[in-house]
């Protein structure tokens, strides 16, 4: 497809009981290396969490995807890995862990508008 450039996108996950395995998708990042793009879209609903997982910590919860959202735009607030390159940022965002919040697997795809890809799949994997 001519104009079209490589993306890579995970989704991003709460994840209340890691040991069971269940999990709420919440979000999603996307990063492309040609148009210096990466950026997260996440929705916290936090009625919906509790119903999950009632003993679930909302206000950690937010300071993940807070961090999240930081570190993935190179914010300061971000701390040391908000440093980093894009590249290096988002493969610690979807790095394997075994925590609350996590990302799938890295998918790859090609796109001509990361924004528009990144909206799309927000509405088709989170909403």
């Amino acid at each position: 497809m001519q104009g079209s450039h490589l993306f890579e996108y995970a989704v991003i996950r709460v994840v209340p009981k890691v040991e069971r395995e269940e999990f709420l998708n919440a979000g999603v990042i996307l990063y492309c290396k040609d148009k210096r793009f990466l950026q997260t879209l996440f929705t916290l609903n936090d009625a919906r969490l509790l119903a999950f997982a009632p003993a679930i910590d909302i206000a950690e919860i937010h300071a993940y995807f807070c961090a999240i959202k930081n570190i993935s735009a190179g914010n300061a607030e971000g701390g040391p890995i908000a440093k980093l390159d894009m590249a290096s940022r988002f493969r610690w965002l979807t790095a394997t862990r075994s925590t609350v919040v996590q990302s799938s697997k890295v998918h790859p795809g090609l796109c001509i508008d990361p924004q528009q890809t990144l909206q799309r799949l927000y509405e088709q994997l989170v909403l």
